[in-house]
């Protein structure tokens, strides 16, 4: 396992099921140990698909979706850098708005008020949410918090719900950013 700690949150969205493949795998390649955490919807569907053993398999952590007692540690490590990926537009407006209503949501907020503790997330939205009368305001939000958001149509055009089904995602672009931010030696 590397010396830097990814936390990883991931979200009720599309490419949820391609964690372990495409951003799980390559992150531990460039030196990262990953620790995940999911939201209550992302951890009952890679639950219920097998995808969420096989993730504690090869983490070699178990994967959080549920809180902890208050007398239980903590299964993970201190995290170098949160990941939120795929970001749903559900948790961008929670987490912009300081809703902290499961466990990734709660460590996420927590992790917005550390400073030098980058967060990264990756909005995976598409055309529909982003015309939504609150949507920019949640964007400007986190961008004022410090939040490095890996969004635009320079990494992920945003196109009309089931128009692009298959659509690959842009993991490796992701995965840059959280390497240009939090490189390895650092």
């Amino acid at each position: 396992m590397g010396s830097r700690v990814l936390g990883l949150v991931g979200s009720g969205s599309g490419g949820v099921d391609q964690l372990l493949a495409r951003l799980i795998r390559p992150a531990q390649d460039a030196g990262w140990t990953v620790v995940v955490t999911l939201t209550p919807t992302a951890g009952r569907w890679l639950r219920e698909s097998g995808m969420l053993a096989e993730i504690e398999e090869a983490s070699g952590f178990p994967v959080r979706v549920d809180p902890r007692s208050p007398t239980e540690r903590s299964p993970h490590p201190l995290v170098d850098c949160y990941l939120v990926a795929p970001a749903s537009a559900n948790t961008v407006a929670k987490l912009a708005l300081g809703i902290a209503d499961n466990q990734a949501l709660t460590q996420l907020n927590e992790a917005m008020g550390i400073p030098d503790l980058p967060v990264v997330v990756f909005p995976r939205v598409n055309a529909v949410h982003a015309r939504h009368p609150s949507w920019n305001s949640h964007i400007e939000t986190l961008r004022r918090a410090g939040v490095h958001l890996v969004y635009g149509d320079d990494v992920w055009p945003l196109h009309e719900p089931r128009s692009a089904p298959g659509r690959e995602l842009p993991w490796s672009a992701v995965l840059d950013v959280v390497n240009a931010i939090f490189p390895a030696g650092r």
